[in-house]
């Protein structure tokens, strides 16, 4: 919905201007009508920068659309897979907001990870993954029990125990690949940061009888298991 409603606006604005401004005047005015028409055309809302975003479009972005309304004015959304329910109520704001941020704190992630390892890059790339967690849920996407896990480190990184000591935790998200219920901890190489984990993983079996499994390390994926070579098999020739 957010993709189609920014094209739409971007569209309009593109014809003020040129209807407007008739010739264009200058090279700034050209290249402000060529950012419009990339973003009239928009393939995906992570292609949209967030300067742009809030410079032109959120303010008219509304936070909710029935979805007979939005048909109405735009016919489709242009999505194959899924289908508009008219009587229900969608966020649109929060869900066009999330891939156009979570491509800068993508973008802002993989930068630090080739800077100097510190205590300021491990609080940076901490910092961008509670952010990723917490715009992730704002769509409605997120689970009780991975804000819950997200809660309790955040918990343990600013207790006073880990402030006096010098805390190992950093941050945290859900991931999981779209199978869910998994979340990501970002925190030193040390012993200190494994009891952390433990003890987190103590409290919320606590809090819900729920024992979460620990998932350390990474594997080593095909250069151990080796890999399968997937083949086509082609239909036989007709005679």
């Amino acid at each position: 919905m957010g993709r189609k409603i920014v094209k739409s606006m971007a569209s309009e604005q593109l014809s003020h201007s040129l209807s407007t401004n008739g010739m264009i005047a200058d090279e700034l005015e050209e290249d402000a009508v060529e950012l419009l028409e990339a973003e009239a055309s928009l393939d995906y809302l992570c292609n949209l920068s967030p300067h742009r975003y809030e410079a032109l479009y959120v303010k008219q972005l509304p936070e909710a659309m029935l979805g007979e309304t939005f048909l109405e004015k735009y016919a489709d959304h242009n999505d194959p897979v899924t289908v508009i329910d008219k009587k229900r109520n969608y966020g649109v704001r929060a869900a066009a907001r999330h891939p156009i941020y979570e491509n800068f704190r993508v973008q802002a992630f993989k930068a630090l990870l080739t800077s100097l390892a510190s205590d300021d890059q491990l609080t940076a790339l901490g910092e961008l993954m509670y952010q990723c967690h917490y715009s992730y849920s704002a769509c409605g996407l997120g689970s009780d029990g991975t804000d819950r896990l997200v809660q309790l480190v955040q918990e343990m990184q600013h207790s006073k125990t880990s402030r006096s000591a010098q805390g190992t935790l950093y941050g945290s998200k859900i991931t999981g690949g779209g199978s869910g219920g998994t979340v990501c901890v970002i925190g030193k190489n040390c012993l200190r940061s494994s009891q952390q984990i433990l003890e987190i993983q103590q409290r919320y079996k606590a809090a819900t009888g729920y024992l979460p499994i620990l998932f350390e390390g990474s594997s080593p994926g095909a250069g151990k298991f080796g890999h399968l070579r997937i083949r086509r098999r082609l239909p036989p020739k007709q005679d």
